[in-house]
């Protein structure tokens, strides 16, 4: 499955960009030092190839109609980062498995692991694309986290309608310095 908006292509994941998180996640690592920081990457070529290609082969041949949860960015035939989604609960709180009964909401992001590619709008398209994805596709509303030290990710989600619905003051430390957890919400 692909989605075109304006100058970026939303796609499935291909087998070439394999070697793309393996750099990503072991070399050229710049992009984790605003994405979530305090999660340090500590592996190695081996075994990110072997998690990407696992990775991969669970999600190659997805028939069209499936929900996608992730897709790859691509700008001007280059694989450049991805958006992806996850649960949350009502106290904004990552969730690994839904109770029955439980409240749980949408929240996206992005990762544009291209450092020379920063600042220029092509974060914000892909964003938007796939936020459209999931309002196409019945959701009524739709979240992203980030910290206050993310600068880019404000501007961004401010650009999109992200409205803020929960701040946790002090709750990330990056390099020895507190910083607020924070949780955007925007409505169709």
């Amino acid at each position: 499955m692909q989605i075109q908006y304006k100058n970026i292509i939303l796609r499935d994941p291909i087998a070439s960009d394999i070697e793309d998180y393996v750099r990503w996640f072991t070399t050229e690592t710049e992009w984790s030092h605003t994405d979530a920081p305090w999660e340090p990457l500590e592996s190695d070529a081996e075994k990110e190839r072997a998690a990407w290609r696992k990775y991969y082969e669970s999600v190659k041949g997805l028939p069209e109609n499936a929900r996608r949860w992730k897709f790859e960015i691509e700008w001007n035939g280059r694989h450049i980062g991805w958006v992806s989604s996850y649960l949350i609960d009502e106290h904004y709180n990552s969730l690994g498995k839904v109770k029955d009964g439980q409240t749980v909401h949408r929240a996206v992001g992005i990762s544009i692991c291209e450092s020379d590619l920063w600042g220029n709008g092509i974060g914000t398209n892909a964003l938007r694309a796939f936020m459209d994805y999931f309002f196409e596709n019945g959701a009524e509303e739709l979240y992203t986290q980030t910290w206050s030290g993310n600068v880019r990710m404000l501007r961004c989600a401010a650009k999109l309608g992200f409205v803020e619905c929960n701040r946790n003051v002090g709750s990330r430390e990056v390099g020895g310095q507190k910083y607020d957890g924070l949780t955007f919400r925007v409505t169709k």
